[in-house]
């Protein structure tokens, strides 16, 4: 059973947790009302019960916390050519793109998606098929940090996952293909910002929502 499932089951409105969730240790990150436990969030960014970050004046908007082994959770809605992101496990806030891992979130409209179309651990792993809704609907994100390894549920299919410690050149993936890092990402650090990104277009995100691991 998938969360969005689940929570439909249990009666949880948006951006609340249910007492299952309360119990299995998961928490809220975005209450839908204010920008409190976000970094650089301004009110106006909170819009009808969404987090969009568009506009905000910051390349990426950030929890206020640090999270290393973890699922994270959230919906999102895509406006349309849309081009955002979630970045997990940044280590440098002022350079989210040398220093963090980004999920794709992105208006593909491909077959053959590629490593910058929706759900791709971005320039690294490719989405296994286009999984995202079209612009308008509600899609549900799963993201899982644990240890060296991340993975990305769309919409409830397994659509990509990487192992950092294969990677262990600057600027090359395990098949040989380049990448945009200049570190290699098995010594990227295991804990981090984590954030949505504004790319020029706005995206609505609801239901934030993280559970720990370990």
């Amino acid at each position: 059973m998938t969360l969005l499932l689940a929570l439909a089951l249990l009666g949880a409105g948006d951006n609340e947790l249910s007492d299952q969730e309360k119990k299995d240790g998961w928490i809220l990150l975005f209450d839908g009302k204010t920008p409190d436990g976000w970094q650089n969030l301004k009110p106006a960014n909170v819009e009808d019960g969404c987090l969009n970050p568009f506009k905000s004046g910051n390349y990426v908007t950030y929890a206020k916390d640090q999270y290393a082994d973890f699922v994270l959770a959230c919906d999102f809605k895509l406006s349309k050519g849309c081009n955002s992101g979630v970045f997990v496990r940044t280590g440098d806030a002022k350079d989210p793109v040398q220093s963090g891992i980004e999920i794709q979130v992105f208006d593909s409209k491909t077959d053959k998606p590629s490593k910058h179309d929706c759900g791709a651990i971005y320039d690294l792993v490719p989405p296994s098929k286009n999984a995202v809704k079209p612009v308008g609907e509600w899609n549900h994100l799963e993201i899982t940090c644990d240890k060296n390894k991340i993975s990305v549920v769309l919409n409830g299919e397994a659509v990509s996952s990487i192992d950092l410690d294969q990677f262990t050149e600057a600027g090359k993936c395990p098949d040989g293909s380049k990448n945009k890092f200049t570190k290699a990402l098995k010594d990227f650090p295991r804990e981090g910002l984590l954030g949505f990104q504004d790319h020029g277009q706005p995206c609505w995100y609801k239901n934030v929502k993280l559970k720990k691991l370990g």
